[in-house]
């Protein structure tokens, strides 16, 4: 009987195949001529590297298409394959496989997923009943990214109670989607490949360069032919285009207009990881060996170049073989690389969102983003109130927590101010609804609804305006000279107390402390306060949330700091129920600030103020009474944004739609005194989940680009702060697999 120590060495020696006694490693091939291809690198390692080299022998195992390589791996009867991005997350997710590298190309490891067309015929806005071309299914750019496109815009519904293919089907009149399945005939209708009833040569439909409308170059191929009216497929084919192909053929960009192919870079449906090489687990380190071999004998500048090109098929009657032909080099991966570091948040958000890993609860449900208690309870009692999709409330710290939530799939949608809605943008989330801060008599509802929607969204949005408020008797303070007061800000990022406050303070023309981060630039210019969410000086004034004899939540960017917010900077001005003062000046929102005023005062927080106690600080240094502040502000505040991960756009307004009808439905006459706008007085805080000032959430998806409803001005005003004001969100999203610096702006 074989003793323990030398079972376990046999053991060790069946899973280690590169050695003298092991097997050859094997190379996974989808069709004739990557067969031909991996049979020539076979031979050329052979040639280059002694026999006792353990990659001296390869193996090439022919496969009838993805699936069947990936099955071929998983059970050890092949070892590695190189996949699009989309079949890369199955390799992992259903076949339990594991990514050791990445393609990369001149512009990175990621793609542009474009959509082609001859020139003059289509829009990305008139593709229904279109004839299409995809490079494959449930791929990056033929797939994945234009569905998504197509369902953040509304140009495509999908109700999910049927598969996506089905709805994919009914909107193209036909298609040639290789490997979609037989499940819509429509969607292989168009493809070329051979039909037989014997497995090893029907090639019809399937991923692989024997289906001639395969891969990127085969949707070009499909778009060329005349077979199709629209192609989607990713930038690398493009980029070879010839000049007769770039005078026939152009992009079709995501605002409806179109660009020359050229212009990818800016005229694209988005950005995905590329392609990506797959084994299994226990073989990761060897194939990573293998791979930084091939690449130092075979890649562009390989010491045996001459002998063969690792990243060329054209010899073989193929093209993309084995790797794509325009990859420069492969990205070796760490050993600690999971999914979302390899593919990104923002690729893994939308394979889920399509439905990759199959119809979960997830989907079925939306999660709202809240930040503190009493947002909490505010977001249960919605719940019980909707009587459409299910509501489940989930808790964060903070509105840049939510951001981060929603990115990760951990959450769904918030409602954001102007400047986090910006830093959304940036981090990739999009915008689902507008809250209309105007009449409740103009919203958009009853038969006149979308009339009404079109005559808004000509007119404009509304703003609020931020203010600089000061107690009357107070007579030494001035906008223009505020260095060295007690401030009380709504948080920190706030629109009014933080970003438009700066062109009056810290960046205003001559101000010596402006050093380009306002964070530090405030912490030297105001004596001390409270901004909820900043640390040093401007936490020293907050109150935090008394429990017994604990004092919480001091400083934190939520309702837990009872400083926070529009009521939270009223309560620091005035200073606490006993009288003491801890403020010179307050800013925020003109919106409720009567009613909040009013409030403290029957609350007991203080007694003996009105509204005839406060005044303004007007920017020329004057005064003006608080129903000035139309001519007496810092600035416009764009509307808030409900933003949430662009795949899910649609679906996050649809529910928003219901539940507006439903709490008007069912308001105090129906039996429910939930009111979805409104906090103060049945919670004890205002804006909870929505300003209080809120009369309807207007659509945004497909009508609304972000840059849009919050301003140009704005827009720029954040893009000038962020671009040197560090913010942690922003390092976060940066991090993401294709985040784009040439994009950084909604």
């Amino acid at each position: 009987m074989l003793r323990p120590s030398l079972l376990s060495l046999l053991s060790l020696l069946s899973m280690l195949p590169h050695t003298a006694y092991g097997k050859k490693f094997r190379w996974c091939t989808l069709s004739e001529a990557e067969q031909r291809k991996c049979s020539h690198l076979a031979r050329a390692l052979q040639a280059v590297l002694p026999p006792t080299d353990p990659f001296s022998k390869v193996s090439c195992i022919r496969a009838h298409n993805t699936h069947d390589c990936l099955s071929k791996i998983k059970v050890n009867k092949a070892d590695a394959v190189s996949l699009d991005a989309g079949d890369v997350y199955t390799a992992i997710r259903k076949f339990d496989l594991e990514v050791v590298a990445k393609e990369r190309h001149s512009e990175g490891s990621c793609v542009f997923a474009v959509a082609v067309a001859r020139r003059g015929t289509l829009s990305i806005h008139s593709l229904r009943g279109s004839r299409s071309c995809h490079n494959g299914a449930r791929w990056t750019s033929g797939w994945n990214i234009p569905l998504g496109f197509l369902l953040a815009k509304n140009l495509l519904y999908w109700d999910e109670e049927q598969p996506l293919s089905k709805v994919v089907s009914g909107y193209f009149n036909a298609s040639c989607i290789p490997g979609i399945g037989v499940s819509s005939p429509n969607l292989c209708e168009l493809c070329q490949g051979t039909k037989s009833f014997v497995r090893d040569k029907s090639h019809f439909c399937e991923t692989s360069s024997n289906e001639p409308f395969s891969d990127s170059e085969g949707a070009f191929r499909c778009l060329k032919s005349g077979a199709g009216d629209v192609a989607f497929l990713d930038h690398l084919t493009i980029m070879r285009a010839t000049d007769a192909e770039r005078e026939q053929f152009e992009l079709l960009c995501p605002d409806g207009s179109m660009a020359a192919l050229g212009f990818f870079q800016s005229c694209n449906l988005g950005q995905g990881p590329g392609k990506a090489i797959v084994t299994r687990g226990h073989l990761h380190r060897v194939t990573k060996k293998f791979l930084t071999l091939i690449q130092g004998l075979f890649g562009p500048r390989g010491r045996k170049r001459d002998r063969f090109s690792l990243f060329t098929s054209d010899p073989f009657g193929g093209q993309n073989l084995l790797f794509h032909d325009s990859t420069t080099g492969l990205q070796v991966l760490g050993d600690d690389a999971d999914v979302a570091g390899v593919l990104g948040l923002d690729y893994v958000a939308l394979l889920k969102g399509l439905g990759h890993e199959g119809i979960s609860l997830d989907h079925s449900v939306i999660r709202w983003c809240c930040i503190s208690a009493a947002e909490l309870q505010k977001c249960e009692d919605w719940a019980l109130s909707v009587r459409s999709d299910p509501l489940v409330c989930m808790r964060a710290s903070s509105l840049t927590a939510c951001i981060k939530m929603i990115k990760s799939n951990e959450a769904d949608a918030v409602s954001l101010d102007a400047t986090h809605a910006y830093m959304a943008g940036r981090c990739g989330l999009q915008p689902a609804a507008v809250e209309y801060w105007g009449d409740v008599s103009e919203c958009p509802t009853g038969p006149h609804g979308q009339e009404k929607q079109l005559n808004l969204t000509q007119r404009g949005l509304p703003p609020l305006y931020a203010l600089a408020v000061v107690k009357k008797s107070v007579r030494s303070v001035a906008l223009p000279d505020l260095g060295g007061r007690r401030s009380c800000h709504g948080h920190m990022y706030s629109p009014a107390g933080w970003l438009l406050l700066s062109v009056y303070t810290v960046r205003a023309p001559g101000n010596s402390s402006w050093d380009c981060d306002i964070n530090s630039a405030y912490e030297g210019y105001f004596w001390k306060g409270c901004m909820p969410g900043a640390e040093g000086g401007l936490c020293r004034v907050c109150a935090g949330w008394e429990e017994g004899r604990r004092v919480t939540g001091r400083c934190a960017p939520n309702h837990d700091e009872r400083y926070y917010g529009n009521m939270g900077a009223l309560r620091c001005l005035v200073g606490d129920p006993g009288g003491r003062s801890f403020g010179d000046v307050a800013f925020l929102e003109h919106h409720s600030l009567q009613e909040n005023i009013e409030s403290l005062e029957r609350s007991g927080w203080a007694h003996g103020l009105s509204v005839s106690d406060f005044e303004l600080l007007c920017p020329d240094g004057g005064r003006a009474a608080l129903a000035d502040w139309n001519r007496c502000n810092l600035g416009a505040v764009p509307p808030s944004v409900v933003m949430t991960r662009p795949v899910i756009t649609a679906k996050i307004y649809d529910f928003l739609v219901k539940s507006q009808q439903g709490v008007r439905l069912w308001g105090p006459a129906g039996g429910s005194a939930f009111r979805l706008f409104q906090s103060g007085e049945v919670y004890g805080e205002g804006d909870l989940l929505f300003k209080d000032a809120t009369a309807c959430l207007l659509p945004a998806a497909g009508h609304r680009e972000l840059r849009e409803i919050l301003g140009e001005s704005f827009v720029q005003l954040a893009d000038s702060v962020f671009n040197c004001t560090h913010a942690d969100i922003l390092d976060f999203c940066r991090m993401d697999a294709c985040a784009d610096s040439g994009k950084s702006s909604p």
